[in-house]
């Protein structure tokens, strides 16, 4: 099969490229560079382009990657199926974490823009009218980037070889986390075969701090502590029956692979 991958620089998009290659799939990378050269015959769309803890600092391009590049190609492309990636982060405010959830947002929030544009992105595929647009929502993706990603996994793992980790929010926060090998198959099952409008794409699990830094000072010999007053910050559970049900994959634990990030970290720096 034929696949276009906008944001084929980023992780997630480098990362679709290479499992889809293994598969023997056609793939087409599209960079922002090269945007307006891809128009017809795309096959089947996977839209990763988008920022994430930059979000704050840089709202217009956050407007631009979410929402406006997206709208030229639904207004102007001809594809096969199209695949917008939002994420699990839209149920920060919500009591319910499954795909038919009602998502507050304020304006006035200045963190909430992120979940706003993602929204609108959501809402301009779902509102087009054309065929096989669907999105799937991510919960955070792990891989053995750890030690290069601005994420709170990589923070932890940087810590760690610097022999301490000193955490700033409380050992029950807690999130849900994805493998990224786990995530390019599920996306790809989505694309081509998905039966409804919207996905989570998640593990179904919130792993709490804790599970962390035990799991990591188990494999370093690191020491933990805990900021004074530090605040609990928990996310709704995110539902997976969705993917379960119409696919029959369920995601590994991403703790399973922690010794797998720590090993290539260290060869990395020999």
């Amino acid at each position: 099969m034929k696949f276009t991958v906008y944001g084929a620089s980023g992780f997630i998009g480098a990362s679709l490229i290479s499992y889809l290659k293994s598969k023997g799939h056609k793939v087409d990378a599209v960079s922002r560079q090269n945007l307006n050269e891809r128009r017809n015959d795309l096959g089947h769309c996977i839209y990763a382009i988008g920022l994430t803890s930059d979000f704050r600092t840089r709202p217009f391009d956050t407007i631009e990657a979410h929402v406006s590049l997206l709208n030229q190609i639904l207004r102007d492309a001809k594809f096969q199926s199209l695949l917008y990636l939002s994420s699990t982060r839209v149920y920060a405010k919500s009591g319910r974490g499954d795909e038919d959830a009602c998502l507050p947002v304020s304006s006035a929030d200045p963190s909430d823009l992120y979940n706003i544009s993602k929204l609108a992105g959501e809402a301009i595929c779902l509102s087009s009218g054309l065929a096989a647009v669907r999105v799937a929502r991510l919960s955070n993706v792990i891989g053995l980037h750890e030690l290069d990603a601005d994420t709170f996994v990589g923070d932890l793992c940087r810590e760690a070889r610097r022999g301490h980790i000193q955490l700033r929010t409380d050992l029950a926060s807690s999130k849900d986390y994805v493998w990224i090998e786990d995530v390019v198959e599920v996306l790809t099952r989505i694309a081509v075969e998905g039966k409804h409008s919207i996905y989570n794409v998640a593990s179904g699990v919130n792993l709490p701090h804790q599970s962390w830094v035990d799991a990591i000072s188990a494999i370093s010999g690191c020491t933990v502590a805990v900021n004074e007053e530090a605040p609990q910050v928990t996310f709704p559970l995110i539902s997976v029956k969705r993917i379960a049900s119409e696919f029959g994959i369920k995601p590994s634990s991403v703790l399973n692979h922690l010794p797998a990030i720590l090993n290539r970290q260290v060869n990395t720096d020999n």
